[in-house]
């Protein structure tokens, strides 16, 4: 594992009118509205999901 490394996730853009996937994307990664940000592990699941999502995320990296 990573070590309890961590990586800053911000939703920059709306998941409205997005595929079902890309909205449980978003849910999975514990956001709920516009430019909420959270802090989440960087295991392999999450990082699939930020990929998945890019688009409409700002990352940063700890």
């Amino acid at each position: 594992m990573t070590g309890n490394k961590t990586v800053k996730v911000t939703l920059v853009r709306s998941f409205h009118g997005r595929l079902k996937n890309h909205k449980a994307c978003v849910a999975g990664l514990g956001l709920r509205r516009m430019h909420q940000t959270v802090e989440v592990l960087d295991t392999p699941e999450n990082r699939g999901m930020i990929d998945k999502i890019a688009y409409m995320l700002r990352v940063e990296e700890n």
